[in-house]
């Protein structure tokens, strides 16, 4: 991995940002497609996300990433479990870098923002099909938790995958 020499921030998306993130997340659908085969819409877009509930819904948390004042990818934060709809747990519900930024640092330091900025207990899933973000979360996390997290598999009609749990509550901010 290079080393981060760029200004990465990972902010709350505003009103205004909307049509921005609706099309980073084309491209995260886009990404997606290579793994679980998603076909486009006649329009030619991806039956993508729907983005109205994190403007809504005050447990849904919408953040761009952005590089050096340009957009690089998006996170999207549940105050709720997806897996058991338990309340007060932080869910990495969606997480995306544009290729441009991967592979050097920007992730990282994206994931640990949102770790810093949300406090108490997390859980970050990922679906069995992509196990290069299985590597990316266990990296990331093992570093952010010193190695102090629990990984679980999941086979349910819901979920296919494993599950990363840990708290940031007893964690030193770094």
């Amino acid at each position: 991995m290079e080393h981060l020499a760029t200004v990465v921030s990972l902010r709350p998306a505003t009103e205004d940002e909307r049509p921005a993130l609706e099309n980073l997340v084309e491209l995260y659908c886009y990404d997606w497609s290579e793994l679980s085969h998603l076909d486009v819409r006649e329009d030619g877009r991806f039956a993508a996300l729907e983005l109205a509930p994190y403007w809504r819904d005050d447990w849904r948390h919408p953040f761009v990433l952005v590089v050096e004042e340009k957009f690089a990818g998006f996170a999207l934060i549940l105050e709720r479990s997806t897996l058991t709809g338990t309340s007060g747990v932080f869910d990495m519900a969606e997480f995306f870098v544009m290729r441009r930024y991967r592979r050097q640092g920007v992730g990282r330091a994206a994931a640990f923002s949102a770790f810093d900025q949300f406090r108490g207990p997390w859980e970050v899933r990922q679906r069995q099909e992509n196990p290069a973000a299985t590597g990316f979360w266990r990296s990331v996390i093992g570093e952010y938790t010193d190695g102090r997290y629990l990984e679980t598999p999941v086979a349910t009609t819901e979920w296919i995958g494993v599950v990363q749990t840990f708290s940031t509550r007893a964690m030193p901010q770094i």
